[in-house]
């Protein structure tokens, strides 16, 4: 069993964060980073080409976190892989002792700086979870049996500040048929939303990690609200940054003031630094 699943299902509180691969094979930050706040993280969610930009696989980066005696969560996204793709990264995946994997449908191609390449949404998340529960049964999707199964803590994504979030409620319990076991929500900045959407889901009985975004200028945020689908960073954080010389503090200081509080609503929180993991410390010193 993982760190991350045997705290969930025990109730505890956990904190993941986000970590990048690399743009090339130099893994040395990444592992810096990430042993900077060994003691404080659950495990570490390992992108996967995020916003479609190209980036050393994350099945790589994952078995890199493994072998420094970190607890990974492999991100897998339908974009780039058709369904034997993505069975054999799964399969990959378990055999290099990853456990937990969160199934994502992924950012279409437009998105990023490869413009000219193909998206391929075989399958999306719902279906793709499907998938990891066919092969944790001993068989692949064409009805084959396996030599040896998997085993994952399988979760999904969830945006509980969609206008629209009785069909993402919807899609949840979809997701939970087809075998996922907790959630990470998309970037959250009001308490109020994270506090009602969790008394709209406790039926589900399922776990949340609330995600919290480090905002290191008024310019990102402006920018993110302009080119990131479904994110809207409010008029508040903007004009905290955009009121101070000393944008970066402001920011990790509105970071970890929304983790604490998300702390006390869900069943845990997700950093996401945006490049800046080696502020990860900084984050968690004002939250603990």
């Amino acid at each position: 069993m993982s760190k991350l699943s045997d705290k969930l299902l025990r109730g505890e509180k956990v904190i993941t964060a986000e970590m990048c691969p690399p743009k090339g094979t130099d893994f040395s930050a990444f592992i810096k980073n990430a042993n900077a706040v060994r003691d404080l993280v659950t495990a570490y969610n390992v992108t996967d080409n995020q916003r479609s930009v190209m980036r050393t696989t994350p099945l790589a980066a994952s078995f890199v976190l493994l072998r420094e005696g970190l607890e990974p969560i492999y991100q897998i996204t339908c974009r780039d892989r058709n369904r034997l793709a993505i069975q054999s990264d799964l399969l990959g995946a378990s055999a290099l002792g990853v456990e937990n994997v969160l199934a994502l449908t992924g950012d279409h191609v437009v998105s990023g700086d490869y413009n000219p390449a193909k998206s391929v949404f075989d399958l999306d998340s719902v279906q793709l979870l499907y998938t990891m529960s066919v092969l944790e049964n001993g068989l692949d999707l064409s009805g084959k049996s396996l030599k040896g199964t998997p085993k994952f803590f399988s979760g999904a994504a969830v945006t509980p500040a969609a206008s629209n979030v009785e069909i993402h409620i919807w899609r949840m319990q979809e997701k939970i048929r087809m075998g996922a076991k907790f959630f990470q929500t998309q970037v959250l900045f009001d308490r109020n939303i994270l506090t009602r959407f969790m008394s709209e889901t406790k039926h589900l009985k399922t776990k949340i990690i609330a995600g919290v975004v480090l905002v290191k200028s008024a310019k990102m945020a402006k920018f993110m609200n302009d080119n990131v689908p479904g994110l809207v960073i409010p008029d508040w954080v903007i004009k905290e940054l955009s009121s101070t010389e000393h944008e970066m503090e402001a920011g990790i200081r509105i970071a970890a003031h929304l983790a604490k509080e998300f702390l006390d609503i869900a069943d845990g929180v997700h950093i996401m630094a945006v490049h800046e993991e080696h502020r990860l410390p900084e984050i968690f010193k004002q939250i603990y």
